[in-house]
C-alpha cells in the first residue's frame, strides 16, 4: 500500500538518493599521487585534487558533499528528497556583507538530489567577489520545497563563503604562501573554500600524505632516546612509495630541523620528493635563522620550509624575509564567521 502511494518518478527519486548515499557511505580513502612530479605546484597545493576545469568536482568531493549535505539535512528533520506539489514561488540570495562566494557546486548538487524540481540561476559563480546588496543566485520552485531547503542552503553556502573570505584575507596579506590544516570543522569543504580563496589545501586526509608529528615519534623507534635520531631513523628506512603526495616532519629544535635535512639530503634516490620540514612554534626570527643555517650548509634545496603555531595575521609582516616556504594555521578556516545571506521571497 505504501509503494501505490508513490508515483514512479518519486520511487526513482529515493532509489537514486539512497543508491547515492551508499556508494559514498563506503567509499574507500586512499593516498592520491604525488604533486611533487610538479615542480612548480608546492606540495601543500592539493586543490586540484578536489576540482579540475575539465571535469568539476571530483568523486571524493562530491562525497564529502553528499556527507555533510546529509547530515545538514538529517539534523533539520529532511530525511527523504522532497517531492513537490505545492504553489511555485520565486526567491533571489542576496550578499548582506562584501566576500567571496564558494559552495554553489554544493548546493546544485544538493538540488540535484534532494530538491530536483527547484531551479536555481547563479549571478556569482565559485571563487567571484561579491558586495553587499548583490544579488548571488535566483531560485525558483515549488513553496514547500524551496522553503524546506532555505536554511541548509544559505548555513552550506554562507560557511564557505565566509571561510574563502577569511582565507582571501589572510593569502593577500601574507609575505608568502598560507595553509590550512587538519584542523577543520567540515574536512574537505574546509579546503575546498581555503582553495578558492587562495590560500593551499596543506594534505586532503591522514593518508594523502606521509607526516610524522611529535606523537608519531614518542611511539615508534623506542631504542632512540631523542627526537632527533628517531627523525634520522625514519628518514632513512622510509621508502619514496610510502611518502604519499609529499613527506613532512615537524620538529622542535633547531638541531631537530638540520638533521632532518642532511639525513634527507644523503639519501641518494634521484626521484625522492623534497622533504617538508615543519617548524613547530618556532616565530619568525627563529625560523629566520635555521633557514640561514640550512642555506650555509648546502641543505635549503632539499627542504621545504613551514612554519606553523602561533600565526596571527596581525604578526603577518613579521614574516617578512623569514626563509619560510608556507605558513599553516587553523586560523583562515576554524571560528570563522559565515558570510552574511538572505533568501527573499518574491513579495516578501
Amino acid at each position: 500500500m505504501f509503494i501505490d502511494q508513490f508515483s514512479s518518478t518519486h520511487l526513482s527519486k529515493l532509489v537514486h538518493v539512497y543508491r547515492h548515499y551508499f556508494i559514498c557511505m563506503f567509499q574507500i580513502i586512499l593516498p592520491l599521487g604525488t604533486s611533487m612530479t610538479d615542480p612548480k605546484r608546492p606540495p601543500h597545493d592539493r586543490g586540484h585534487e578536489l576540482w579540475t576545469a575539465e571535469g568539476g568536482p571530483s568523486r571524493m568531493l562530491l562525497a564529502s558533499i553528499d556527507r555533510w549535505v546529509n547530515a545538514l539535512l538529517a539534523d533539520d528533520g529532511i530525511t527523504m528528497p522532497f517531492m513537490g506539489g505545492s504553489q511555485k514561488i520565486d526567491a533571489v540570495i542576496l550578499a548582506r556583507s562584501d566576500g567571496i562566494v564558494v559552495g554553489t557546486a554544493a548546493i546544485d548538487h544538493m538540488i540535484q538530489i534532494w530538491a530536483p524540481s527547484l531551479k536555481i540561476s547563479w549571478k556569482a559563480g565559485d571563487g567571484k567577489k561579491v558586495s553587499k546588496g548583490d544579488e548571488i543566485a535566483v531560485v525558483s520552485g515549488e513553496r514547500d520545497t524551496l522553503l524546506g531547503m532555505e536554511r541548509s542552503m544559505l548555513n552550506l553556502l554562507g560557511q564557505l563563503s565566509g571561510i574563502a573570505t577569511e582565507a582571501k584575507r589572510w593569502s593577500a596579506r601574507a609575505p608568502g604562501q598560507i595553509a590550512c590544516t587538519r584542523k577543520t570543522t567540515w574536512g574537505l569543504l574546509d579546503k575546498w573554500a581555503v582553495h578558492l580563496g587562495g590560500g593551499l589545501t596543506h594534505r586532503l586526509h591522514l593518508y594523502d600524505a606521509k607526516m610524522l608529528k611529535e606523537n608519531d615519534l614518542a611511539s615508534m623507534y623506542e631504542e632512540h632516546d631523542d627526537h632527533s635520531s628517531r627523525i634520522v631513523a625514519f628518514l632513512q628506512e622510509i621508502s619514496n612509495e610510502n611518502c604519499g603526495a609529499f613527506l613532512e616532519v615537524e620538529v622542535r629544535e633547531d638541531k631537530e630541523a638540520i638533521m632532518a635535512a642532511a639525513a634527507w639530503a644523503q639519501r641518494q634516490d634521484e626521484d625522492k620528493p623534497k622533504l617538508v620540514i615543519m617548524l613547530d612554534n618556532f616565530g619568525p626570527e627563529r625560523s629566520r635563522d635555521v633557514a640561514s643555517q640550512l642555506t650555509e650548509m648546502g641543505l635549503r634545496e632539499h627542504v621545504y620550509l613551514e612554519a606553523s603555531g602561533g600565526i596571527v595575521f596581525s604578526q603577518l609582516d613579521e614574516w617578512q624575509e623569514s626563509g619560510i616556504d608556507v605558513l599553516s594555521t587553523s586560523a583562515v578556516n576554524r571560528g570563522v564567521p559565515p558570510l552574511d545571506l538572505s533568501m527573499i521571497v518574491d513579495g516578501a
